[in-house]
């Protein structure tokens, strides 16, 4: 075995591999980083290895007809944080859509489509886990906040949620959407009327569902609303909303309850992903 590496390392070495390995746009990158600001070559490297995952999570993003890459804030972040502190998200938003957007222009014209436009893209962001500001919209859209607002005021006129940081700002204190999207589930609404409801696609809502099942498992274990927060990584206010639902529901003979803590049961183990 120390005869096979001790070969390995006399061919590597008659072939140059080692100098040929230092040749490579990686390496010129780790001697600029060190060279520019001092650092050995481990604290280079490092350095290099950070930087490549942002660029792949900003900024390698592939993208389709009619779509662009936009830098969004994440719904994670509190709508009173300051935009410069806040998160951000690399999203992909559909700008055009030639299947569906010159059908929306036809039926409802140049106003209809811009509303169908602020529909897709807040559904698109949030989706992809960020939330877009009237601002955001405007640019995107080359219109004036002014006029974002007034399509966003007819939207929910119609009964549609638009789902922008400004939305979550204006509902303070209040239940959280995820939980009245829960709500929404647990009185009986199907996916589709949920989705037209709260402008979530399906993906969203069983992911929603998959995490209110969670909270409720761990709670059924006796876990306290800090350490299911400390476990599942929840804000400690929407595990306390869950849990307020599920007490809500628990004892009410209520189908989609039973339907989504069934195999919670001691017997049956952990409740399983929703995929009905």
């Amino acid at each position: 075995m120390q005869s096979q590496a001790t070969g390995r390392h006399k061919t590597a070495r008659a072939y140059g591999a080692d100098r040929l390995r230092n040749k490579t746009a990686r390496q010129a990158i780790i001697h600029a980083i060190g060279r520019d600001f001092n650092l050995t070559p481990l604290i280079a490297e490092a350095y290099f290895s950070q930087v490549s995952t942002y660029f792949s999570q900003h900024a390698d993003v592939t993208l389709s007809t009619g779509q662009v890459c936009y830098e969004a804030v994440s719904a994670s972040e509190p709508a009173s944080k300051h935009i410069a502190l806040a998160a951000r998200v690399s999203v992909r938003l559909t700008l055009f859509d030639p299947q569906v957007d010159l059908t929306v222009l036809v039926e409802h014209g140049l106003a209809g489509l811009r509303r169908h436009r602020i529909m897709r893209m807040t559904r698109e962001a949030i989706d992809q886990g960020a939330l877009l500001s009237y601002e955001d919209l405007a640019m995107l859209l080359t219109i004036s906040p002014a006029t974002v607002r007034r399509d966003a005021r007819a939207l929910r006129k119609d009964g549609k949620v638009v789902m922008t940081r400004g939305w979550k700002h204006d509902m303070g204190p209040g239940t959280s959407h995820k939980a009245q999207i829960i709500d929404l589930f647990l009185k009986g609404y199907q996916f589709t009327e949920i989705e037209l409801k709260t402008n979530h696609s399906e993906t969203s809502v069983r992911r929603y569902l998959n995490d209110f099942i969670q909270v409720v498992a761990l709670h059924h274990q006796g876990f306290s609303v800090a350490q299911i927060r400390q476990v599942s990584g929840f804000s400690e206010r929407l595990t306390g909303e869950y849990i307020e639902l599920y007490s809500h529901y628990d004892g009410k003979e209520n189908d989609r309850l039973a339907l989504l803590l069934e195999p919670a049961s001691p017997e049956k183990g952990a409740p399983q992903e929703v995929t009905t």
